[in-house]
């Protein structure tokens, strides 16, 4: 079988990075990561980690910043769900 770059369009805690920067070739997804201090998408390891993993290992809420990669395909994400995104959770 061959492969193939087609990756459905809804967005969970599973979906990879890579998956993320694959649903938005316009660069939305990695500019988003660049706002909310994500690295993942220079980083070579973590293009296949899970969003919920990787925001775990920055330190954000899972919830937020799901909510917030959502929120590209209506042209968001809005003012407050970038900023519960970059909100930093205690350790």
């Amino acid at each position: 079988m061959a492969a193939s770059d087609e990756v459905g369009r809804l967005i969970r805690g599973s979906t990879t990075i890579l998956e993320l920067l694959r649903m938005f070739p316009d660069g939305s997804a990695a500019q988003l990561m660049s706002q909310i201090q994500f690295p993942c998408a220079h980083c070579g390891g973590a293009v296949r980690e899970p969003l919920t993993m990787a925001a775990k290992r920055h330190r954000r809420d899972p919830r937020a910043v799901i909510e917030a990669f959502r929120a590209l395909e209506a042209g968001g994400p809005s003012e407050e769900q970038l900023a519960a995104a970059v909100h930093r959770q205690e350790r």
